[in-house]
């Protein structure tokens, strides 16, 4: 569930919200790399600042979701949606797909702005990511039977590894990553008990 081997287009027919969401990532880069976009101006405005969310800007509670600096950074956040992000895509759909992956990003940001200092700063979609981590984990646990076993031998070590490397890397949103695991969890207890989850 987790190996893809669909051509281009077939990945784009499928799973059009990670298509865009992966885009959406590559066009704010190269926004910010290109010299005919002010790159200074869109951070200032997409990033998450704790102190200007607390002056009103909630905007800014989804919109680092979408932003990546440095190209590593983007290039491991999208593959991690591409590899991750289908199987929850096709089981529960677009529009509540793309919910749930935006409600662990928001829910990210939010302890974030809650736990760190009011100049914290931050951006990238691993909150939002962890979040599916957290969706996957709770259907193994709570509902074992709509997890395949080859899913499971899969999501297990590497939401481990995941959350062990968060702690061994630098600069690293810490409290995004492990709030955005906890709310797909509680996200993921909540799905399976209201529809039925199953992954082909």
């Amino acid at each position: 569930m987790f190996v893809r081997t669909e051509s281009f287009r077939q990945f784009i027919r499928l799973y059009p919200v990670i298509t865009a969401l992966v885009v959406i990532h590559i066009v704010i880069f190269l926004a910010m790399r290109l010299p005919i976009f002010p790159q200074q101006l869109i951070f200032e405005k997409l990033a998450g600042v704790n102190i200007l969310v607390q002056m009103g800007e909630y905007w800014r509670l989804v919109t680092p979701v979408f932003v990546h600096i440095a190209f590593s950074h983007l290039l491991f956040n999208s593959f991690s949606l591409v590899l991750f992000g289908p199987a929850l895509e096709r089981a529960l759909g677009k529009l509540q797909f793309i919910f749930v992956y935006l409600a662990c990003g928001i829910a990210a940001n939010i302890a974030t702005l809650i736990l760190k200092p009011p100049y914290y700063t931050h951006i990238g979609a691993s909150g939002a990511i962890f979040g599916l981590f957290g969706i996957y984990l709770a259907i193994t646990f709570l509902k074992k039977e709509a997890m395949p076993q080859q899913g499971k031998q899969v999501i297990l070590p590497i939401a481990a590894l995941s959350v062990i490397m968060t702690f061994f890397q630098a600069n690293v949103n810490i409290t995004g990553h492990i709030f955005g695991m906890i709310a797909g969890f509680i996200i993921g207890a909540i799905l399976i008990k209201v529809r039925p989850i199953r992954f082909l």
